[in-house]
């Protein structure tokens, strides 16, 4: 009998630091994303109607400053992760990761209670919000590398799939409760009260991460702070081409086809339903994402793993063309929720891939190196996209992105041979 065949399901939730990590970093989720959704929605508001005169070609056009400062949201929030990304990283190989995540989440607390109060008493300018948005992601990259390097020590190797699944859904769970939840507090009460709940998520994060029993493995390699131990880690990942291949296809996928900042847009002016509607618009990718990490996390394994995260990736960019194509709400929630379902399989086999080939003293920095590529995609994806929507309309941008997320996807296939190929049982390494 396999050994997958008897993993128990769920198996990850049976060790009480792991429960007590995944319970927190779903809370966090839930607040985080009802502030992502608030963020995008009071900056679309507060330009709403306006419009620039810009010299293009010798002519001036007149373009719309929705689109493109909600692009420049997806600037504010790349750069943070690509200053101080590797270095978080680093941090997280040097230092004890739960500490880190510690410190973190009472710096987080702090900004988005900052938040709440410019917002709450009627001084919020476009400035405070990029401002706060961007230290707040500065915060994240050093988080992040922390998280994610510290869940697989709180679970036996042979519960590491099922650990990742579980991990995946903390993020879907929160885009599907915090979007709605957004909405409905926006519409009914005031935006600043979205930022104060978020406040109140690191919190309880605190809490639940300091009440986790584990301190760090005795006699374990240390990283040194310096430009060597920096490039050591970039070294191992590029080096190991499954980690590089993977890396390489979530960021052409989510540059591409990021069609979440343009939302406001979508809910607006081509559904017309809303801000409402698009809370509830905002959830259908988190659905979509939620029903297949939960699949996924009572299965006992994922056969051909390299050909099926290809083949969601495709998924993912064909479900975003045809979104930006629908004019039915209905239509479009389905697409929508639709390029979850492929984002979560992908999403899941390549932090698998990740985990089971990068070795404790390095999985920090590598984790970092994930982070600046999975973030930059998306982030440098929402400027793209709000300036090919600034001049060409929302629906160009979202449509011409999942096409070329496609044939993108085609490449890497037809270029990493081995990634086509994978299953889990090649383990030790993939240089070759």
């Amino acid at each position: 009998m396999s050994a997958s065949a008897t993993t128990p399901r769920l198996a990850a939730l049976r060790h009480r630091d792991f429960r007590l990590f995944w319970g927190g970093e779903l809370i966090s989720s839930v607040g985080s994303q009802m502030q992502v959704v608030a963020v995008n929605w009071h900056v679309y508001q507060l330009l709403q109607g306006t419009t620039y005169s810009l010299a293009f070609f010798g002519q001036r056009v007149s373009v719309d400053a929705g689109p493109l400062g909600l692009g420049l949201l997806g600037l504010v929030r790349i750069f943070p992760i690509i200053g101080f990304g590797l270095f978080g990283g680093l941090l997280a190989d040097r230092f004890d990761r739960r500490k880190l995540i510690l410190v973190c989440n009472i710096a987080s607390a702090v900004i988005a209670a900052a938040l709440a109060a410019v917002t709450l008493t009627g001084h919020v300018t476009l400035l405070a919000l990029y401002g706060l948005t961007a230290a707040g992601i500065a915060i994240e990259a050093f988080d992040e590398p922390a998280q994610n390097s510290l869940a697989p020590q709180l679970v036996p190797r042979e519960h590491l799939t099922n650990a990742v699944s579980l991990n995946s859904l903390i993020w879907m769970i929160g885009t599907v409760i915090g979007p709605g939840l957004a909405g409905e507090t926006i519409a009914h009460l005031t935006i600043g009260l979205v930022y104060a709940i978020n406040a109140c998520s690191f919190l309880l994060v605190f809490g639940a991460v300091w009440a986790i029993r584990y301190r760090g493995q005795e006699g374990v390699e240390r990283a040194e702070v310096s430009w060597r131990a920096l490039k050591e880690g970039l070294r191992f990942v590029r080096g190991e081409r499954l980690i590089w291949g993977t890396l390489l296809i979530d960021f052409y996928a989510t540059f591409f086809s990021s069609a979440r900042t343009m939302l406001p847009i979508v809910a607006d002016r081509l559904l017309h339903v809303g801000v409402q509607g698009y809370g509830v618009l905002a959830t259908a990718q988190p659905v979509g994402a939620v029903s297949t990490g939960i699949l996924l996390s009572l299965r006992r394994g994922i056969r051909r793993q390299g050909a099926t995260m290809l083949a969601s990736v495709m998924v993912y960019g064909l479900a975003t063309a045809l979104f930006g194509l629908s004019p039915i709400f209905a239509l479009s929630y389905l697409l929508f929720g639709l390029t979850g379902a492929g984002d979560t399989v992908s999403t899941i086999i390549r932090a698998t891939i990740r985990h089971t080939l990068t070795p404790d003293y390095v999985r920090g920095r590598m984790s970092s190196i994930h982070m600046i590529m999975g973030d930059a995609g998306p982030q440098l994806g929402e400027l793209e996209a709000g300036l090919v929507a600034a001049f060409l309309g929302a629906p160009f941008a979202i449509v011409s992105g999942g096409l070329v997320t496609v044939l993108l996807t085609g490449w890497v296939a037809w270029r990493w041979v081995a990634l086509r190929r994978y299953t889990q049982q090649q383990l030790p390494s993939s240089k070759n």
